[in-house]
This record gives structure tokens, sequence and C-alpha cells, in this order.
């Protein structure tokens, strides 16, 4: 399962808290989608200290790159401190 791959690719970061939600079926028939999935993520991560957002979701992103977009099509990310 997808869900499972992502959480596994993102435990390097040792995660406090994550949450992945899969709201593909709210996007279906999306023009441009070829098939990914719609995930919202939620995560929470002392790796994240002294980290811009835009570097927590560089580290979230480069993580899944060989993901996108055949099996994620769209990500949302929340990229938090504990």
């Amino acid at each position: 399962m997808i869900q499972d791959i992502i959480k596994q690719r993102l435990a390097f970061l040792e995660p406090s808290h994550i949450s992945l939600k899969d709201l593909s079926d709210l996007h279906k028939g999306h023009t441009g989608n070829t098939g990914g999935g719609h995930f919202n993520l939620e995560i929470t991560s002392s790796h994240f200290l002294g980290k811009s957002t835009i570097m927590r979701h560089r580290l979230v992103y480069d993580a899944l790159k060989d993901l996108i977009p055949e099996k994620i099509h769209a990500l949302s990310i929340k990229a938090d401190l504990p």
C-alpha cells in the first residue's frame, strides 16, 4: 500500500507524529492526474529544528521523489517541530 511506503520512506526523520490521509477519492477525474494519489501529510520531527518550511518540505519531497507523479500526484505537507 502506498501509504505504508510513504511512511517507511519518512522513517529516517524519526517522526514523533505522522498522519497521512489519502484524499484521492475527492479528486477522481482531476485533469492532469495520471493515476497518482492525493495525500495530506502531517509530520512532526526534531530533524526539522533550524530548518525553514521550504527546507522541511524539501526533505520530505526528496525522500519521495521517485514516487511522483506515478504514485503520488499531489501532496500537502504540514511539517512541524515537536
